[in-house]
């Protein structure tokens, strides 16, 4: 059993939704033959939410700057928001059942699971969905834990040197004796011994972080352990860091494919994709995005895994090729850390809604370009030898 504090304690008080589990199927599509006439009513209210912020980006992005004639974009949104205090309150009753029938839900409604989870985990239920997401929640690794924290490590002194610049704004995080920075010691020193061959590495810190924000260290711990093993994190951070070479090829793939004119103009300046998008992969857009921003981006890769930055760096390219191509290399540099972490804090649903438009071959980016990379990697390697 496991305490599970991020179920709202009234959740129960809604109990009159369950019944409808048991109400026959109403829609012949395979996706949706388990939802209840409810969750499909959900579905099509989700689905009309994200028609309305299409249509609101479509006109923000159309009237280019100029604000004379927004009423347009206005209307929708305002109607928008009427409809959101009652989605707001269903989607927090919704999500108390989710918690309950878990297993339920991952097996045979996942295509609402998927939506609801691309429009962000409500706050008060992250704590819980993250875990059961990722299986965390009866791991053995847990009990080792306080055992764990009396040994030491050969990485403490480099842990201690980063705690203080991973979220040095944020309140639980800041001075060294805050308890925010003891429990990511205690996580980030756990690691090290649990994985001796990753040992602590730069960035995961931000990661461990967020967890702590939403969770007590035991459970970030084990979260933190399952990402590392499931997620392709372990891999992104061995000393090597030879994923992230390959991340960075696949996304050149991306780039060179979908956004042509934008790639050659970053050749031109010599603006290597690793300058911007390795901290992407690194920390998951946490030291490129504002929180509230990075945790929708979290919600989707616990359950989509690493998709979701590629995607959500090809959005962000897309958006702002425009002006982009304008710039030399110092202006784009100045432009990734400055411009971009801040165009979607008054609506990230855009940015989520503009990362699944993008084209993405899972498949093709697997066989092919994993091969591919293999291929250039053992060639460097041979070469390096003959040097030798």
């Amino acid at each position: 059993a496991m305490a599970s504090p991020a179920v709202s304690p009234d959740s129960s008080s809604h109990e009159g939704l369950s019944s409808v589990n048991s109400a026959p199927a109403c829609s012949p599509t395979s996706d949706s033959e388990n939802l209840s006439p409810d969750e499909l009513e959900l579905l099509a209210k989700l689905e009309e939410q994200n028609r309305l912020l299409e249509a609101d980006s479509k006109s923000m992005r159309s009237m280019n700057g100029s604000r004379r004639n927004s009423g347009s974009s206005l209307v929708s949104s305002s109607s928008a928001s009427s409809n959101l205090s009652h989605l707001e309150e269903d989607t927090w009753i919704l999500w108390g059942r989710i918690v309950n029938e878990w297993d339920e839900w991952r097996k045979k409604k996942e295509k609402l699971l998927k939506e609801l989870i691309r429009k962000g985990i409500p706050h008060h239920f992250r704590a819980i969905v993250w875990q059961l997401l990722c299986s965390a929640t009866d791991m053995p690794v847990k009990n080792q834990y306080s055992e764990l924290l009396k040994m030491s490590s050969p990485c403490e002194k480099l842990i201690r040197r980063d705690i203080a610049r991973t979220y040095p704004e944020h309140e639980f995080f800041k001075g060294q004796d805050s308890l925010g920075q003891e429990v990511l010691f205690n996580v980030m020193k756990a690691y090290s011994l649990v994985d001796r061959e990753v040992g602590y590495c730069q960035g995961s810190a931000f990661i461990v972080g967020l967890l702590l924000m939403q969770m007590p260290e035991e459970e970030a711990f084990c979260v933190f352990v399952r990402l590392m093993q499931e997620y392709r994190l372990r891999e992104l951070f061995k000393p090597s860091m030879a994923e992230l070479g390959l991340c960075i090829y696949q996304f050149e793939y991306l780039l060179q494919e979908q956004l042509p004119e934008l790639n050659i103009h970053f050749r031109s300046q010599s603006f290597l994709t690793s300058m911007y998008a390795s901290s992407w992969f690194l920390t998951l857009f946490l030291t490129t995005f504002p929180l509230p921003v990075a945790t929708r981006v979290f919600d989707i890769f616990m359950y989509e895994g690493l998709e979701i930055v590629f995607r959500v760096g090809m959005a962000l390219l897309q958006f702002n090729q425009a002006e982009l191509v304008q710039l030399d290399m110092e202006g784009m540099s100045q432009y990734f850390q400055k411009v971009i972490p801040h165009q979607f804090d008054s609506c990230p649903d855009k940015l989520i809604l503009k990362a699944f438009q993008v084209k993405y071959n899972p498949k093709k980016m697997k066989s092919r370009l994993e091969k591919e990379y293999a291929t250039i990697k053992n060639k460097e390697m041979e070469e390096q030898i003959e040097i030798k």
